[in-house]
């Protein structure tokens, strides 16, 4: 019987080379706590703040003002998503509580509203560990899991992971290594 995902959570191990790493990005996430807590209120399901915060980070956490770009895909907030998934929001921007400006017709709030209503997660009122894991999975895609490999989007800088990676939408290199952390180190340098 496979390990489940709660399981291998309660003995992952932040690699050494990585604390440091990792500890810089928990302090950012923190950074953005009060925003992530205000779209968790507004789902009012009970989602973590840190689970938004993650996701952020994982989709738009290298960019200067991560705040500026969509939760969905790290596309630019100055228009509808590009990339995978393309044309979100649907709605007409504005809804946020943050007013939208010329350069940014989305607020920040709004797009993650939409990708989170887009995946369901407004839906969800489990947020166990195991769940959560699952949930961040099914946010980046199920290929890894398919081929029966671990996720870096998860494991990565934890003793789980050591390479394979999706290069780019379906191109699959079983030699490359991720070079951002996997939620699961970062759910540990949050203390969650």
């Amino acid at each position: 019987m496979a390990t489940s995902y709660a399981d291998m959570y309660k003995t992952v191990q932040i690699k050494a080379d990585k604390k440091a790493e990792v500890n810089l990005i928990c302090k950012r996430i923190k950074a953005g706590q009060t925003r992530y807590e205000s779209v968790a209120k507004t789902l009012a399901n009970g989602i973590p703040w840190w689970f938004i915060g993650i996701t952020h980070f994982m989709e738009a956490g290298g960019k200067k003002d991560p705040f500026l770009f969509h939760l969905h895909c790290g596309d630019p907030l100055t228009a509808r998503t590009v990339h995978v998934p393309a044309g979100r929001p649907k709605a007409n921007p504005g809804g946020g509580p943050n007013p939208p400006s010329k350069t940014n017709p989305y607020s920040w709030e709004e797009s993650a509203l939409d990708a989170l209503r887009l995946m369901g997660y407004n839906k969800v009122s489990n947020w166990d560990i195991q769940d959560c894991l699952v949930l961040f999975e099914q946010f980046n895609g199920l290929g890894y899991k398919k081929k029966g490999v671990p996720s870096p989007y998860l494991w990565s800088y934890t003793q789980f992971y050591t390479s394979g990676k999706y290069v780019a939408d379906g191109k699959y290199d079983p030699k490359a290594v991720s070079k951002q952390p996997g939620v699961a180190a970062m759910m540990k340098g949050l203390g969650v």
